[in-house]
């Protein structure tokens, strides 16, 4: 079971780790426009918008100041904790 935890708690860090890359790329002024950085750009914007979506229609933006990214990384975080308590119940 130990490594059923591992995996989980792998999985939530890595999509932790896309989502803190995209909140560090929503402070570029516009989206690059290379072949390489422009797909990377669309990857993490594709792999998080499923997840941000919720929390915006919820958390609207303060000024140009959007803490929907915020909230849903706390949410991530509680997510976590609670997969891994039930998973070390079993």
């Amino acid at each position: 079971m130990d490594l059923v935890i591992e995996y989980v708690n792998a999985v939530f860090t890595v999509f932790l780790v896309v989502m803190l890359i995209r909140i560090l790329l929503s402070w570029l002024p516009s989206a690059p426009v290379g072949r390489v950085t422009s797909a990377l750009y669309r990857f993490f914007h594709d792999s998080t918008d499923w997840y941000l979506r919720p929390f915006r229609r919820v958390i609207p933006p303060l000024g140009m100041f959007d803490l929907s990214p915020i909230v849903a990384l706390i949410v991530l975080y509680v997510a976590n904790a609670i997969v891994v308590r039930v998973l070390e119940i079993f």
